[in-house]
């Protein structure tokens, strides 16, 4: 059956999940919905399995304020029973105009609508558009599910009935026939048109994946693999050429001439059709000439497509003889073409030959920054298309402009009680979301290009605003001096960003009646674009009358709204964000509940809506200097505070999140400190508490921490000099942080089940050590649920414990324990009553320790920041006074745990390899993931170099170097776009990546203008149409760039580079220039043509203008999440950790599901999902599977992210691992190769992730005995494990093991035994003589010994009797396949171990035996701390070797 996820119309909002019963929920649930995007492989997944309790019964109101209904709900739920429904599909039989009749499985949650897609996809019925479906005579209804068909069941025949067309129909059929000729032709991916966008797994395939990988048997494998790489792909090669970053498709060729069906399709002159023709049933005219040069006119009537007698200069309309009527053009063209019949059929078994997920649309554009030279085609289709698009006309919508802000704030108020209608409501909200992306990015070029008449004409260009279908957009310039005292145009620049970061809060909070605008922030040409939907009404009125909340003028007048108090009063947890007062122009004070900035507007339809939400998070102050504030020392230390371009720095999301967590950690530890110290006391009687000094150095401390401890430091507040005790230890030992990055959870399997003993790990002996506070934090957030109401709000970075929060832990670690348990039952007893049965001092405990971390609350852990502090222009109350010091006090810490915990901990992650940043891109979400903005860029490069292990971050210094330069040229760049006319764009381009890379010293080509007649040219050399000042860009040179981008690192990094050009740049940091090239089209849009760069020559500029083939729009924008289908993936990952695969595998299964239900076929989050499933069936043996489903994942990535992103080479590496399970070893070091390729380009050769790359290449290779070959990648990944993971780690020890097994086929026993002892004495000293690895290599190293001896023997005895020596049969032994899988599961972090009989039963009971203990209610702390452990060594595991 075909793929039913093609081209789904955006007007069903039909949703659809297989029938669910959810337990633990009320009898009225159970709804039942079902999607059209199953598994998009034919193959249904058709059980549903669904886990009830935690995930969804978290009450509506308890999850919004809590904002952690997202992370904790999934947790305690999957203990809970799952129920299993099957989904009861059945067949049709469909009957279609001149074809046999075929069975068609359908589900009885399908709409009439989707087997109509089906039938437009298939092959045989592909050219029909205009049809009905009809059931014993009775035409069925379109949008109606199959269950409500009477009469519908097991074996119904439907027939095809061909429909008369209307003027739609007739655009409809030809636009079908169209996108059928186009089928395979890759021109819309080159240009980033509708969704579509490149793969090229196929290329490398040839499609012997799933399937067809049954049906050849490849016994004979072996001798024919031709093994040998490229040359540019072998180690130490020095070209990175560019060409084969977009291999050939065989397909392409073939369209491009060959498989030519037709030679024009368009539409005729002679349209539209005189009256008296219409009353005839003429709809239009088309025009075509066919492949044997006939040309052809052709009238689309009511009642079909026919022959009319018309030429080009003369119009006759009446029908020809014979006049070939057919009902659908493909029949009237097979019928007078010969060619076109021949080929079309070719062309659709090739185009239902490829998979699914090559040609289903992308949900957001992707572009590509290479491209061939492709033939531009005479298209009628698209002619029209830009013409309406021009015009904001949608076609296929009714009422023709869609209104985009009732859409988008009709689908969230869809309700949300229950699944199916979360997922109804969840798959509206995202399919509004990417269909206005895509308008927004539409009317920003057209804007920018000129196409959009401006709202107010008169004023000069950069002040005007547009309107194109429904959207405003306004351009990213200070116009009216609205910036002026923030920092002018840039920000003007920075604020659409912030505010989009403020829309997307808001929006994943998702308080019910509190509505945003629509919005994307769109850079094009060097400009920035706004796109927001437009408040009902608000164009009608001034600003000033519709404002009812907030300021227009930055603090100066203020008015507030009780309605708006009370609906941002339920953000105010979840977005940390402190209610206040501040002063108005007449000294009144107003409450807010957010920053002045943000704007309140009722619209005409009544509804609330929040605007301008740019300081939506606090300020930061490292970047915001304020005359007469001090910041706290470790800002101090490092340069802060800094001068930056703008006064609207602001601090991430995650940092807030982060911060909070660290600081709920240290609440809890004084607590329990606290409470350790009464009981001592108690049991000594001794009033004084300072002469106690049991738990530790700086413990005194504490309890006086009501007496402000100016002494100390007077900027710090007591808690921070508590811990200050340690703070230049902390310092020295910077990297003493620990940190859970949620990338890295997806893969790592440590067990989750191990955190819920209390977290003594936490305070392990000294600053050094890496604690497990990651782990054990989110139970804790469980445990007091009402004191963290403020927990984590999405899954960000958590828990860091740097040195400086350790100290006052540092001692007595046991004593502690009990006195955390305390402190929770005490937290968790104030918040729940009004605390009268507490006694006094424990409420004191509380109290102490809430002053402490800065929380707003007296009786419990809550912290909120002022989000208008420090803003100029907002005066605050004489009686908040001390409130705003506090807050004043709590944005320091915040700005100082930035600097001292975050960064360090980033750059620890790095050093483990818990981060592993390939590109740009990874980089930026590294730092992101933690909190840290991209301006800290210049501080994390510094703190890398002064790391003493410098030499293991060499590659994240040189991703960050190479980062840094990109974007300050892109900041040159923008400017340097503004000043020039588009006639002259391709050769300013080009112009300036001549600067930026080449070593020829560029002097600008002024294009020779085309349009100046030969004549005349004399006079006009060098003049540009429109003369005047613009052609100043031609007047760069390289020297003035890279001055201008070493300045821009000064000025906004704070960072010195050490450069003239780019090749100083290239020789000092180790970087490429195809990587710089690379990343700067990427982040500037701009596409070049695909061919062979010379970078190096002195002779002739790198780029010419030919080279330039477009330039892309880069698009920011919301991206809404599906959260049911997150909880599940979450639940399913945590139960593979504890190691329960096939639930966790069913549990990801319906994720799947659901994921397909929200975001149809193709997105980022499904890619993780199969990728997951992939490795899941493949440790559970089911190698097949595992196949198929990392096939999708490849293809995914390649479409979703791009061909070269580092996520896909990853998918290309485990999909490689797969096929060579699968005994394809061909196909699997193709793909080897061209991960290895993509690697290169992306980021060199020098990575850590090169070692597993090219041990994955060596171990295929020794495998089909390429013993050369593999020696050379082998001992490259040797090379880099030993640079990066230190020669005495235990990868190095692996390393030497693979190598010497290659010396021992190529029968070099003593090169075998030299590498054999290397990895032993590596074992020997990091894991003991007893551990069965040491014991192995030494078992491994005898058996090398005996082969050397007896080889010696054999040589000895062919010198001493010459040809008659009797020789002994030497063992040279091949590898055998199972061996060489064996290790390359091994350098994957895939570990089978054998289970028998009897450890399986062992372990059901150990599962019973916690199952009763949880139920029975005893905590789970009573369990000994690792019987997870005993679980892990008996199960196949998932982990990662070191």
């Amino acid at each position: 059956m075909v793929s039913k996820t093609d081209d789904i119309p955006a007007s069903v909002p039909n949703c659809n999940v297989n029938t669910v019963d959810l337990v633990g929920e009320t009898p009225d649930r159970k709804e039942t919905s079902k999607g059209p995007h199953k598994d998009p492989c034919g193959h249904s997944v058709d059980t549903a399995v669904m886990n009830g309790g935690g995930a969804h019964d978290l009450s509506e109101e308890e999850s919004k304020q809590d904002g952690a209904g997202d992370t904790d709900g999934g947790e305690d739920s999957n203990e809970q029973e799952v129920i299993v429904i099957q989904d009861t599909g059945f067949t049709v039989k469909i009957q279609a105009p001149g074809t046999e009749p075929f069975d068609l499985q359908v589900s009885p949650q399908e709409m009439v609508q989707e087997i109509h897609q089906v039938l437009m996809d298939r092959e045989d019925t592909c050219h029909r558009t205009c049809f009905s479906l009809q059931l014993d005579g009775n035409v069925l209804d379109n949008f109606a599910e199959l269950k409500s068909i009477e009469g519908l069941q097991e074996g119904s025949l439907l027939k095809v009935v061909e429909e008369p067309y209307t003027v739609r129909e007739a655009r409809i059929h030809v636009r079908h026939i169209r996108d059928l000729l186009k089928g395979l032709d890759p021109s819309d991916a080159y240009n980033g048109v509708d969704c579509n966008s490149l793969s090229f797994l196929s290329v490398f395939t040839d499609g012997d994946l799933g399937d067809s990988g049954k049906r050849k048997k490849k016994g004979s494998e072996l001798e024919q693999i031709d093994c040998t790489p490229p040359e540019h792909i072998l180690p130490g090669s020095k070209e990175r050429p560019l060409l084969p970053l977009q291999p050939q498709n065989k397909d392409w060729k073939v369209i491009m001439t060959p498989m030519q069906c037709l030679k024009v399709l368009t539409m005729s002159g002679w349209n539209p059709p005189p009256g008296n023709r219409k009353m005839h049933g003429d709809l239009m005219y088309l025009y075509m000439v066919t492949v044997e040069e006939r040309h052809i006119s052709i009238t689309a009537s009511t009642r079909g497509f026919y022959l009319n007698q018309s030429t080009t200069y003369t119009f006759n309309p009446k029908p020809a003889n014979p006049s070939f009527l057919s009902h659908s053009l493909v029949e009237l063209l097979s019928q007078i073409s010969p060619a076109f019949k021949k080929n079309f059929t070719a062309l659709q078994k090739k185009r239902v030959q490829r998979h699914p997920f090559e040609r289903i649309a992308t949900p957001f554009q992707v572009y590509s920054w290479t491209a061939p030279q492709v033939d531009h085609t005479m298209d009628c289709v698209r002619a029209e298309d830009a013409y309406t698009s021009r015009l904001g006309y949608e076609e296929h919508i009714p009422g023709q402009t869609r209104d985009w802000n009732e859409e988008l704030q009709t689908t969230r108020e869809l309700a949300r009680k229950n699944l199916p209608e979360r997922l109804l409501r969840e798959r509206a909200i995202f399919k509004v979301h990417s269909d206005f992306a895509a308008a927004a990015t539409r009317g920003s070029v057209a804007v920018i290009d000129g196409n959009v008449m401006a709202i107010n004409p008169g004023e000069e260009t950069r002040m005007q605003m547009f309107i194109w279908n429904n959207i405003f957009f306004s351009l990213g310039f200070d116009v009216r001096d609205h910036y002026r005292e923030l920092g002018g145009d840039a920000a003007a620049h920075a604020a659409p960003t912030n505010d989009l970061n403020g829309v997307r809060a808001y929006g994943a909070v998702d308080v019910e009646g509190l509505y945003t605008l629509g919005t994307v922030v769109v850079d094009y040409r060097g400009y920035r674009v706004t796109a927001q939907s437009i408040i009902p009404g608000i164009l009608e009125r001034e600003q000033e009358q519709s404002v009812i909340y907030g300021s227009i003028d930055f603090g100066k007048t203020v008015v507030s709204h009780g309605k708006y108090l009370e609906l941002l009063e339920r953000t105010s947890r979840p977005l940390k964000v402190q209610r206040h007062n501040v002063l108005n122009e007449k000294d009144e004070s107003m409450e807010l509940c957010s920053s002045v900035e943000c704007k309140g507007i009722i619209g005409n339809d009544g509804r609330h809506y929040i605007l301008d939400l740019l300081r939506t998070f606090p300020p930061d102050l490292n970047f915001l200097p304020v005359e007469g504030e001090e910041l706290s020392p470790e800002s101090v230390r490092q340069g802060f505070p800094r001068q930056h371009r703008h006064r609207l720095a602001c601090l991430r999301q995650e940092l807030i999140e982060a911060f909070v967590e660290h600081r709920y950690l240290l609440f809890m530890k004084m607590a329990a400190l606290q409470l350790m110290q009464q009981k001592a006391n108690k049991e000594r009687k001794l009033a004084t508490l300072t002469e106690n000094s049991s738990p530790g150095a700086a413990v005194p401390a504490l309890p006086s921490t009501e007496t402000p401890d100016g002494s100390a430091e007077s900027s710090e507040t007591s808690t921070e000099t508590l811990t200050d005790a340690n703070s230049d230890a902390a310092q020295t030992e910077t990297t003493s942080t620990s940190d859970a990055p949620q990338a890295a959870a997806t893969e790592t399997t440590t067990t989750e089940a191990a955190p819920k003993t209390e977290p003594m790990t936490e305070t392990d002996s000294s600053a050094t050590t890496t604690t497990n506070a990651s782990q054990a934090t989110p139970i804790e957030v469980n445990v007091v649920p009402m004191v963290t109401t403020n927990g984590p709000l999405v899954p960000f970075a958590t828990a860091i414990q740097n040195g400086e929060c350790e100290s006052p832990l540092e001692g007595k670690a046991e004593d502690i324990i009990p006195g955390l348990a305390q402190a929770k039952e005490l937290a968790e007893s104030l918040a729940a009553e009004d605390g009268s049965g507490i006694d006094p001092k424990s409420r004191e405990v509380v109290l102490n320790a809430c002053k402490a971390v800065g929380s707003i609350s007296n009786t419990s852990f809550d912290i909120r920041f002022n989000p208008d502090i420090f803003s100029p222009g907002v005066r605050f109350p004489e009686d908040s006074a001390d409130d705003i010091q506090k807050q004043k006090q709590l944005l320091k810490d915040a700005g100082a745990f930035l600097v001292s915990c975050q960064i360090p901990s980033l750059v620890k992650d790095c050093l483990d390899h818990s981060a592993l940043p390939m590109d740009g891109a990874t980089l930026t979400e590294a730092l992101h993931q933690r909190g840290i903005n991209v301006r800290y860029l210049g501080n994390v490069l510094a703190l890398v170099d002064k790391t003493p292990a410098k030499a293991q971050l060499e590659h994240f210094y040189r991703i960050g170097i190479s980062e840094l330069i990109t974007r300050c040229a892109k900041h040159i760049f923008k400017t340097y776009l503004q000043g020039v006319e588009l006639s002259a764009l391709s050769a300013a381009v080009s112009h300036f990546l001549n600067c930026f890379l080449s070593s020829f010293d560029a002097v600008a080509h002024l294009p020779a203008d085309e349009l100046v007649s030969r004549r005349k040219n004399r006079k006009r050399r060098n003049r540009v149409p429109g003369g005047g000042d613009n052609t100043a860009w031609a007047s760069l040179t390289p020297s003035e760039l890279w001055k201008n981008i070493v300045s821009e690192a000064q000025s906004y990094y704070h960072f010195t580079l050490h450069c003239e050009n780019a090749d100083q740049v290239v020789e000092k940091y180790g970087l490429q220039k195809i990587t710089l090239l690379r990343e700067i089209s990427i982040k500037a849009g701009i596409q070049i043509l695909i061919k062979e760069y010379n970078f190096d020559s002195r002779h002739k500029p790198a780029f010419t203008e030919e080279d330039i083939l477009n330039i892309f729009p880069v698009v920011k924008h919301v991206n809404p999440k599906a959260s049911d289908a997150f909880h599940f993936f979450q639940s399913g990952q945590a139960k593979v950790q504890q190691g329960y695969l096939k639930e966790g595998c069913e549990l990801i299964n319906e994720a799947l599901n659901l994921f397909n239900n929200v975001y149809g076929a193709m997105h980022v989050e499904i890619c993780a999902c199969l990728r997951l499933l992939a490795r899941l069936n493949y440790i559970m043996g089911d190698h097949h599977e595992a196949l198929s489903n990392q096939q999708k994942a490849v293809l995914m990535s390649e479409r979703v992210l791009g061909v070269e992103h580092p996520n896909t080479i990853q998918e290309y590496m485990h999909l490689a691992l797969y096929c060579f399970a699968n005994g394809q070893l061909s196909t699997a070091l193709k793909l080897l190769y061209r991960a290895r390729y993509l690697m290169l380009m992306v980021c060199g050769e020098d990575h850590p992730e090169m070692a597993l790359l090219d041990s994955n290449i060596g171990l295929v290779l020794h495998g089909v005995m390429e013993y050369d070959l593999s020696l050379r990648f082998l001992e490259n990944a040797l090379a880099i494990n030993s640079k990066y993971h230190g020669p005495r780690s235990l990868k190095v020890a692996l390393s030497h093991h693979l190598v010497a097994r290659v010396y021992e086929s190529k029968a070099e026993f003593r090169s075998a035994l030299q590498q054999e002892k290397e990895g032993y004495t590596i074992y020997k000293n990091q894991v003991g003589e007893a551990h069965e690895k040491t014991k192995e290599s030494s078992e491994y190293l005898k058996y090398l010994t005996q082969q050397a001896v007896a080889l010696q023997r054999t040589m000895n005895e062919i010198y001493k009797n010459g040809s008659n020596a009797s020789i002994m049969p030497l063992k040279f032994t091949a590898p055998s396949m199972a061996s060489v899988l064996e290790q390359l599961n091994i350098i994957n972090g895939i570990i089978f171990i054998p289970l028998s009989q009897k450890d399986l039963e062992n372990l059901k009971a150990e599962v019973q035996r916690r199952q009763q203990l949880q139920e029975s209610g005893k905590s789970v702390e009573d369990l000994t701390v690792d019987s997870p452990l005993e679980l892990e060594d008996k199960i196949p595991m998932d982990v990662n070797v070191d």
